[in-house]
């Protein structure tokens, strides 16, 4: 099973999605180990002090795909979950001063909470998904996809030039334009897509 996840993928305006395509998608990739699934409670690691959040809608590939074109790239995704992508945020800054890889800062066991998942026939349109953040009852991050600026189908036919994708792989398709930060002991994470809500624990 391969992890990824894209990089600075939403905008706050819908206006602004053209300007900010370049072509060159910042895709990272998480290793298995770094899962927690079952609404499984996640330990604060002990090597950071700054353990920042962003929820993000995971896409679940169903098939086997290679060099994929965009008019279809959505056939391969069988199903959509919520996560977060967690990163030590102290931990990345030091590894970028010296032009280091991300890997420990994105890794790390826990860095990766993932919901259960809905097939993607449930959705009726991919392009306009809402998707909500609570930390402690308050909500603090909202998405839709429509302000992606790189949309599902553009993610998947990019890695796939790269990569064969498989069934089972996941993919992260980034976090909202505002409102991460900072996670702390005893918070309570909720996540929701369509307000279902699907992720459900607490930092330990």
């Amino acid at each position: 099973m391969k992890i990824l996840a894209i990089g600075k993928n939403y905008v706050n305006d819908k206006s602004d999605i053209e300007a900010s395509k370049n072509g060159q998608q910042i895709i990272f990739s998480k290793p298995e180990s770094s899962l927690v699934k079952n609404n499984k409670d996640v330990e604060f690691p002990k090597f950071t002090n700054e353990l920042v959040y962003e929820a993000e809608l995971v896409l679940k590939i169903g098939k086997i795909g290679k060099n994929i074109k965009v008019e279809d790239a959505l056939s391969y995704v069988s199903e959509i979950g919520i996560g977060i992508d967690y990163t030590a945020k102290d931990v990345l800054t030091n590894y970028r001063n010296v032009k280091g890889p991300w890997d420990l800062a994105k890794g790390f066991d826990g860095a990766a909470p993932i919901s259960s998942f809905k097939p993607i026939s449930n959705f009726k349109n991919a392009n306009n998904i809402n998707f909500d953040l609570k930390i402690n009852g308050k909500k603090l991050q909202v998405g839709n996809t429509g302000l992606m600026i790189y949309n599902f189908a553009e993610i998947i036919s990019y890695i796939s030039t790269y990569m064969t994708l498989e069934p089972g792989d996941l993919i992260f398709t980034g976090t909202p334009a505002h409102g991460t930060g900072n996670t702390f002991k005893g918070d309570h994470i909720q996540a929701s897509i369509e307000g279902e809500l699907l992720l459900d624990y607490r930092i330990v």
